[in-house]
């Protein structure tokens, strides 16, 4: 669920953080298109007589296969290389021609930077990846670092040409433009990453060589973070089941058997080791963190923001006005789930619920596993209703061996799930998951698709440096993808399936509207207590986390009296892209009212969808939201989206009652049983 592009770090000269998400990677030889948008019209599409073509079980692919990036570890060793006498080259030859900049010698630096950045894209990508696969692999592990490394320098390097072009006046931008109409194409870019920084940026090359150097440990730090997560904070030991079975639990298996083991003795065993585990590993997370923070903020001050919050809100186009509001509609309607907890108490026929009584499929038999194969042809049919460049992409990535499908974590494979994009060679992405079959997995599987879409609508679409969007847009096909997903389900599935569907995916309108703001909460604080003390303890950061869960969560819910450590595990917290979580919510809601649009028109949305998932950074956010779909972040679009939270609570509850007979002939129209025509 994450997503990474560094293009921007080296653009921009200065090492802003990667991003961590959900990350994404295509493939395909297109000619390079201009910076704008150039899309077939899809209602044009979906006029025409079009052959659904289905997936072919045989020609599924589980593991990736990046010979397409390099050939062997010693190409990539020798790309590096190549690339490190490529950046003394940039620098030398074009240091000169910026003490007097003309609109020819920028539009040169700018097409030299991007042919840079896109090699070195690949690399990366080769690396990430590669360790994402064994965090214990040792030539990874190095490739990564020297890359790292890489960056570092570059930024230093051509440092001149970020403080130039960060302090022109409107005047000598217009000159530059008339002088040069090449680069026109490149206005908007010129705007998002360097004219609206004018105040944040490096004074001088002394400050940006040191803002690099801060940079670079901050890399260093979160790909520790990810190592000890994978070899320590998520392997907690060993348990005996009631059927004398021992079970080790780390960061697959214990999800997985408190999702599908009928057993409330197993889950509470299951539970209670990790709970202490976590609480045990807090002083060491706890240090890294602290120091991650102190070079987060001290970055931040250094660009004239009043810490990393402040930078990360302005990244994003966002105000913190935006986020206070929306975590107040969500902490304010909390109580909205408590129908979810009854039900889920009443299936359960419980007297309270505990926190490992959350996971537990409801179905008749917990932990019936849907074959990946299967998983892929639900997604696929949920397409049904969208363009057709849907299905054709989803068809590509599935068949192509770019999903890399099943966990291994006992020979290093790191936990969760993420796409990594490849627009750079305008390619379907790479996408990571640790499939275990269960519904959950089948929901990462589509975000992930979504995210793989939009990329490779993106990548063909525009300029490749357009090829990135803020974190929240970016989280939006992904969350749109599990609405399909979900819709397809309920329409065409036995009660019971449709039921334990749409339970979880409830209980994952909470995981996004309730836990992932409260994540965000907590790095705000825990970076405003480093500051305040130099450090935090693990447990000192146990209480602040213990405090905001009560803030955002149920009250029906009978947790522990022990602080919890569960910040420990959470990966988003160490990325160098501080305060990931929110985006999930923002994106959410927006997803929603994305959906009611879809629900309404189809043919028009589709129209509009094709063209917003296209558009990069052409536009800014806001300006893509209002002008496709006459949306606005602000209260009402927080609120709008927990009314849906209750009508899918209801609908819910409709689909137990059995008053699915007859089916509903939409989702849509269970809603209306309580909205009159919400959709």
């Amino acid at each position: 669920m994450r997503r990474k592009s560094v293009k921007g770090l080296i653009a921009l000269g200065i090492i802003k953080g990667l991003i961590t998400i959900g990350i994404l990677l295509f493939f395909a030889v297109f000619s390079e298109c201009s910076a704008y948008v150039e899309v077939v019209n899809s209602s044009e599409i979906l006029n025409e007589e079009y052959t659904f073509e289905e997936l072919n079980s045989d020609e599924v692919t589980t593991e990736w296969n990046e010979s397409y990036l390099f050939s062997s570890r010693e190409d990539a060793q020798e790309e590096l290389e190549r690339l490190k006498q490529r950046s003394v080259e940039i620098s030398e030859t074009f240091r000169p021609e910026f003490e007097e900049l003309s609109g020819a010698s920028l539009l040169d630096y700018i097409e030299t930077e991007k042919e840079f950045s896109r090699s070195f894209d690949v690399l990366y990508i080769y690396a990430y990846t590669g360790l994402s696969k064994n965090v214990n692999d040792q030539f990874f592990s190095s490739l990564l670092a020297n890359a790292q490394d890489l960056t570092t320098e570059h930024g230093k390097s051509t440092s001149f040409a970020t403080i130039k072009l960060t302090s022109l006046p409107s005047e000598e931008w217009e000159q530059l433009f008339s002088e040069e109409p090449g680069l026109e194409e490149y206005r908007p870019y010129f705007e998002a990453v360097y004219i609206r920084f004018a105040e944040h940026r490096s004074e001088d090359e002394g400050q940006a060589a040191y803002l690099a150097d801060l940079g670079n440990q901050r890399m260093k730090l979160q790909t520790e973070a990810f190592s000890q997560i994978t070899n320590n904070v998520t392997r907690a030991g060993n348990i005996t089941l009631e059927n004398g079975e021992e079970y080790s639990v780390n960061s697959q298996s214990y999800y997985t058997l408190l999702s599908t083991d009928p057993s409330r003795v197993n889950r509470e065993k299951c539970y209670d080791l990790r709970f202490y585990h976590l609480i045990d590993e807090s002083d060491s997370m706890a240090a890294l963190y602290s120091e991650k923070s102190r070079l987060d903020d001290l970055v931040a001050k250094e660009l004239n923001y009043n810490d990393s919050y402040e930078a990360c809100l302005y990244d994003l186009y966002l105000t913190d006005s935006q986020v206070d509001e929306m975590n107040s509609v969500f902490k304010e309607r909390k109580d909205i789930f408590e129908g979810y907890n009854d039900f889920r108490k009443t299936k359960l026929g419980l007297e309270t619920l505990k926190p490992y009584d959350l996971s537990l499929e409801l179905t008749e038999e917990p932990g019936e596993e849907y074959t990946y194969v299967d998983a892929l042809k639900g997604v696929q049919k949920s397409y049904a209703g969208m363009d057709p460049r849907f299905n054709d992409i989803f068809l590509e990535m599935a068949t192509g061996n770019f999903i890399d499908v099943y966990p291994d974590p006992e020979n290093g494979k790191q936990p969760g799930g993420y796409c990594y994009e490849l627009c750079a060679l305008q390619a379907p992405a790479l996408i990571f998951m640790n499939y275990n079959g269960l519904i959950s997995d089948q929901k990462t599987l589509t975000h992930e698709l979504g995210h793989g879409i939009h990329f490779y609508l993106m990548g063909n679409s525009v300029n490749y440096l357009y090829c990135v969007v803020p974190v929240y847009e970016m989280e939006v096909p992904s969350t749109f993808n599990e609405e399909l997903f979900v819709d397809y389900v309920v329409e065409n599935s036995d009660r019971d399936t449709a039921v334990a569907v749409l339970s979880q995916h409830v209980g994952e309108y909470q995981n996004y509207f309730s836990f992932q703001p409260m994540i965000t909460e907590f790095e705000h604080q825990a970076h405003q207590l480093c500051a305040e003390n130099g450090n935090a303890s693990g447990a000192e950061l146990n209480a602040l986390w213990t405090t905001l869960f009560k803030e955002y969560g149920s009250d029906s819910i009978e947790y522990y009296a022990e602080d919890s450590a569960t910040w420990t595990y959470i990966n988003h917290i160490y990325l160098t892209n501080n305060y990931y979580t929110f985006n999930y919510a923002v994106s959410k809601a927006i997803t929603l009212a994305l959906f009611k649009q879809y629900k309404e028109d189809p043919e028009t949305f589709n129209e509009n969808y094709i063209a917003y998932l296209s558009a990069g950074t052409t536009l800014t956010p806001e300006e893509k939201l209002k002008k496709y779909f006459g949306i606005e972040i602000n209260r009402q679009l927080f609120e709008d989206a927990m009314d849906v939270v209750e009508l899918r609570i209801r609908q819910l509850e409709v689909l137990d009652k059995g008053l699915k007979e007859p089916k509903f002939e939409s989702a849509a129209e269970s809603l209306n049983l309580y909205s009159g025509s919400f959709w």
